[in-house]
């Protein structure tokens, strides 16, 4: 089916005024902060679990209009569900693995080793990283960015997932803390994961003596995305807030 010559300008001129009429929507929400619509986005575990919830409440509270819904899995998973468009958006550690995804960093993470208060190494200031070998490891999933990032520090330093005693693999981090906490085991696992436990004495959090393991959250999407106006409010507000307080 092809538009006849008076069909191609009314939809021409058609799209021209729901174009506009959006963005009439998008300013008149702007301005009376009345920015309504429902945004579904998905976050991996350290964020989802320990960070943006407090972030998710401040942000309604602005915009009480705009329903959220937060998926919460590995990177593995944020990325899928961007795949099927279930997602508006995701946030990983890291970058994405598909070349199709455009990535900005939005907030700066640190890992470090966690271990029960009554091991040896408690007292330590910095633990070695070659001194890993020596302990019995729990290690995250394969698909999770943690894991990712634990791997390729290792190599930097020599040492292959091969040399670790994994005496655990599991898929959450909560699962991790607490099978540290009985002594299983230690693990390298991010600084907001164990923000209470740390608060509580329950565990401690040591970096490694040959330097700190940073890495960045990403806000992910396919290159071709058109975000709702709410979905845009929240990201926006989501690279503009202050993570710092939250530690």
């Amino acid at each position: 089916m092809t538009l006849t010559t008076a069909g191609e300008v009314l939809y021409k001129y058609a799209k021209k005024i729901l174009d506009l009429h959006e963005k009439i929507e998008k300013e008149i929400g702007k301005a009376t902060g009345m920015i309504k619509g429902g945004v579904t986005f998905g976050a991996s575990t350290t964020l989802g679990n320990h960070v943006l919830p407090n972030v998710i409440i401040n942000f309604r509270k602005k915009h009480p209009k705009i329903k959220i819904n937060m998926l919460v899995g590995n990177a593995k998973r944020i990325e899928d569900l961007l795949n099927t468009g279930f997602i508006d958006f995701g946030i990983i550690a890291g970058e994405p693995s598909k070349t199709w995804f455009k990535a900005e960093p939005i907030l700066q993470d640190e890992l470090g080793f966690i271990i029960p208060i009554v091991h040896p190494w408690s007292r330590k200031e910095l633990i070695s990283i070659l001194e890993i070998t020596k302990e019995p490891f729990i290690m995250r999933e394969a698909g999770s960015a943690t894991r990712q990032k634990i791997e390729e520090y290792l190599l930097s330093h020599g040492i292959g997932i091969n040399k670790l005693h994994i005496a655990l693999v599991l898929g959450s981090t909560e699962s991790i803390k607490e099978a540290v906490i009985r002594g299983a085991g230690v693990s390298i696992i991010s600084k907001w994961d164990v923000k209470e436990e740390v608060k509580t004495g329950k565990l401690k959090f040591v970096s490694p003596k040959e330097e700190k393991i940073f890495r960045n959250f990403s806000l992910i999407m396919p290159t071709n995305t058109v975000l709702s106006p709410s979905a845009e409010e929240l990201i926006s507000y989501l690279k503009n807030y202050p993570y710092a307080t939250l530690l």
